[in-house]
């Protein structure tokens, strides 16, 4: 039933609730929402109770909100004010398309409320219902067609939906109802014309884009994007002579642009290397000091003509002292030629600078200063550590410290080199090194934190970010705050390689929330853009948040997500008691004694810590009461805690791990990990068709992956041994099978692959594993296969051969390979002898590491002797 029209007492109060609501003032709402129901005659009025339940929401009260909102929205469903809080409500809770419904049915009672309709409109761009954007825009156009936003909102839509020439024509209607003078700036006016430029060149009316270009040149405020806009078009139109003037003029501008030279090329259209090199000649000429125009003829020169330039560009670079110069031609080291003439000319440069101090026995007589050495150095190591020949890249490294000990960028690259090799441990130690020359400077603290995380040294990593955190709060609920999602990452990373899953999965969660708020945070900016005119941006954020989850922390914390509840759901978790009893079991009264006493320390330790860290939570309650009295007028409430023993408890940690896995099969469908992610997910399910869907995928990203062996193995297997599959599934499976195996037998398949990649040691661990799956007998010739070290054999990393030592350690080549893990890792010590991973079990239990110069210590070296 309706309720009674409000008297213009109550009616005057009720304007008032909506304005405390505008304006945040929840509590003043509250009150004056008491004042109106505590009159009997006007207790169950339903637009109050609607407002008073909204107001109750953005005080974090969920429960009381809905409940009041429902009861109100019954008590006068034909109230479009009660309709449109209660999509608010569902807004806010981000049910969307719910909201949108509530909307619709607010419009029926009300179907001209601006309000309401802005509001829907919002909702559906959110969603992307850009057909129902559109209807909902033109409704806005003719209900006020004098607001440039219902223009500007209708010509986005159309653009939207890639219908170009008719967002063109609105936006050049609404450009002819502004009133603007040639000489006046406007930087509003100049964006949309810039935005009607953009629209005509995605139609594909590059001529018209043209003119209209040249047409309104003058009121057009960003003159770099005009002259580079029009470069493009004349260069689509086939005109290349003016485009050569235009991308003159603007390598003027700016000569150190690699696009203005890609611009120069087209228009020129050079037909042979020579005509090509003379582009960037005649530049040296104008533009002696540049670097770019000397780097980019590197890419397409070879032989004796390619070392000539190089020799150019490397000694103008080691003159100044520029630490970049590795980085600048690391993108040549595809090519081995290059490599080598690279190689011959540096290691030369850094003999005759030696000696004579000069790049050249046959220059001029004019001498570099000692950096220019320094600079070699530098270069030499990073080049050595590139193409994996760490002792001289640590022997050039060492070099340069000893002459110049206090330039940071020297122990950052050993750092990195020591990263390369495998000990992680040596390569924090050094970052902290470089971090300690320079405590203020913010990239090296980072660096040093990330370096730290990946040696297990969480603690550690928070201090050194504590430097740069605000004051009187945690660094890691500060760094959450601001979105740090790279030490999240490595958060989680560190967290999972030290089996604490729940930490880990906490660290992930925290980034999904982060792609949440990015997402969410796009409503400030469906009504701001078309405010302010910053349409181009508007377009570009719209189409980056289609994409969004495709960012590599997203693609990162969701496959350690996924891969954590795989293993959690393989291996659940236990209680601590249970565990500690039955090892205490095993153990002797001495053992047994110690034990308790190590745990008595440990404990007594952490009570200190903990009572530690309630002081800190104190003050920081203190310096934050003000803010959390803030917070609680935010929109939403509290969210709900992340809780390490929860997450890393989940009733079904394959359904979370779809969570993860859907955006990852939406958007990132091209890495090869997506599809054998979720094949691991349906494998354990027992979904054959999804796996098979799976694996097609995948088959036709990287047919001879070693991981989609593995799946394509297990797969075959499965489905030959399921005996509960479907009728209809099974003859799917069974014709899919032969069409993509062509085998009788998993056996004989894994056998062809392993002929068809025998040179390969990733392979061949793949296929090893396959064989002991298939038939736990052959653990010897499968070990055999997997633990070959030849130097013919390629693919051999750090890396790969750590996944051969612990696939030995861990039984998927056969049980009690002990013997073999230990010769294998013996072997593998010979090849990398700085590797953490193959160092002898004492030296991770003396904490044992490569000394300053590089070196094994003394005791070490006894070692090392005796294994070979």
């Amino acid at each position: 039933m309706p309720t009674v029209a409000l008297p213009p007492k109550e009616n005057a109060l009720f304007k008032r609730i909506l304005r405390c609501y505008e304006h945040k003032q929840y509590r003043n709402g509250l009150k004056f929402c008491k004042h109106i129901l505590g009159n009997p005659k006007f207790a169950e009025h339903g637009e109050t109770l609607s407002m008073k339940g909204l107001t109750l929401n953005c005080l974090g009260k969920k429960e009381d909100a809905y409940e009041l909102v429902r009861r109100g929205l019954r008590n006068d469903l034909k109230s479009h004010v009660c309709w449109h809080v209660y999509g608010l409500l569902q807004r806010s809770d981000k049910k969307y398309d719910e909201a949108i419904k509530c909307y619709r049915n607010a419009l029926k009672w009300d179907k001209d409320n601006l309000q309401i309709l802005r509001d829907l409109s919002l909702l559906q761009i959110q969603m992307r219902d850009l057909e129902g954007y559109r209807e909902t825009r033109y409704q806005l156009l003719q209900l006020r067609p004098a607001q440039r936003a219902s223009w500007i909102g209708y010509a986005v839509a159309y653009h939207l939906l890639e219908d170009f020439e008719m967002a063109a024509k609105i936006v050049e209607e609404f450009r002819k109802t502004q009133q603007t003078s040639p000489d006046k700036v406007d930087y509003e006016y100049s964006e949309l014309l810039l935005y009607q430029n953009q629209v005509l060149r995605e139609a594909g009316l590059n001529k018209e884009a043209l003119e209209h270009l040249n047409s309104y040149e003058k009121q057009i405020c960003d003159k770099l994007a005009v002259e580079e806009t029009r470069g493009e078009l004349l260069l689509k139109l086939e005109r290349p002579d003016e485009a050569y003037g235009v991308y003159r003029s603007l390598q003027e501008r700016n000569p150190e642009n690699w696009a203005y030279y890609q611009g120069l090329e087209k228009a020129l259209k050079p037909e042979s290397v020579e005509a090509r090199q003379k582009i960037y000649e005649d530049s040296w000429v104008k533009f002696p000091k540049g670097l770019v125009l000397r780097r980019l003829p590197l890419n397409f020169l070879t032989g004796e003509k390619f070392g000539e330039c190089l020799d150019s560009y490397l000694r103008m670079n080691f003159s100044k002292g520029c630490p970049p110069v590795f980085t600048t031609l690391k993108s040549l080291y595809t090519d081995k030629d290059k490599v080598a003439i690279i190689e011959e000319l540096v290691v030369g440069y850094e003999t005759c600078l030696k000696t004579c101090r000069m790049f050249s026995e046959n220059d001029d007589g004019k001498e570099e200063p000692p950096t220019t050495l320094l600079w070699v150095q530098y270069f030499l190591a990073q080049h050595f550590d590139f193409i994996d020949q760490p002792g001289l890249a640590l022997e050039y490294i060492n070099t340069a410290i000893d002459s110049t000990p206090t330039l940071i960028e020297l122990f950052l690259i050993k750092a990195k080199i020591y990263k390369h090799t495998g000990n992680i441990k040596e390569a924090a130690r050094w970052m902290d090194e470089a971090q300690a020359l320079d405590t203020a400077d913010r990239f090296i603290n980072s660096k040093c934190a990330k370096y730290m995380l990946k040696a297990g040294l969480i603690k550690e990593a928070e201090e050194m970010c504590s430097k740069f955190t605000r004051e009187g709060a945690s660094a890691v609920e500060n760094l959450n705050e601001m979105q740090c999602m790279w030490f999240q990452t490595e958060c989680a990373l560190a967290y999972k390689d030290m089996n604490k899953f729940g930490e880990a999965l906490k660290k992930c969660h925290e980034i999904e929330r982060h792609f949440v708020e990015i997402t969410d945070d796009q409503f400030d900016f469906h009504t701001y853009c078309m405010r302010k005119m910053t349409l181009r941006s508007y377009v570009d954020l719209l189409k980056l948040e289609d994409v969004l989850r495709q960012h590599p922390f997203y693609y990162k914390a969701a496959r350690t997500a996924i891969q954590i509840y795989l293993a959690l759901h393989d291996k659940p978790l236990t209680d601590d008691n249970e565990e500690s009893q039955a090892d205490n079991e095993n153990l002797t009264d001495k053992e047994l004694k110690k034990l308790r006493n190590k745990q008595r320390r440990a404990q007594k330790k952490a009570q200190l810590e903990e009572e530690k860290k309630n002081t800190e939570k104190e003050k920081q309650l203190k310096n934050q009461k003000k803010k959390k009295e803030d917070d609680d007028e935010e929109i939403g409430g509290p969210k709900e805690e992340l809780i390490p023993d929860k997450l890393a408890k989940a009733q079904n940690p394959l359904e979370e791990a779809v969570k993860f896995l859907i955006p990852l099969k939406n958007l990132v469908r091209n890495e090869i990990e997506t599809h054998l992610l979720a094949f691991e997910i349906y494998f354990r399910k027992e979904k054959y068709l999804l796996m098979l869907q799976s694996i097609k995928r995948a088959l036709t990203i990287e047919p001879s992956n070693p991981w989609l062996h593995q799946c394509l193995v297990r797969f075959f297997k499965g489905v030959r041994e399921n005996a509960d599959l479907a009728e209809a599934v099974r003859e799917v499976l069974k014709q899919e099978i032969s069409r993509l195996f062509g085998e009788s037998n998993p056996q004989s398949f894994n056998k062809n692959y392993l002929s068809q990649h025998s040179s390969s040691i990733p392979h061949r661990l793949a296929a090893a594993k396959m064989m002991v799956y298939l038939e736990p007998l052959s653990d010897k010739m499968a070990c055999e296969i997997a633990t070959a070290l030849d130097e013919s054999l390629s693919r051999r990393s750090i890396q790969i051969c750590t996944l051969v030592l612990e696939a030995l350690r861990d039984g998927q080549l056969g049980e009690s390979q002990q013997k073999a893990a230990e010769a294998y890792r013996i072997a593998c010590h010979k090849i990398y002898p700085y590797s953490l991973a193959f160092m002898p079990p004492g030296y991770q239990d003396n904490n044992a590491t490569i000394s300053a110069n590089g070196d094994l210590s003394a005791g070490e070296h006894d070692d090392v002797a005796n294994e070979m």
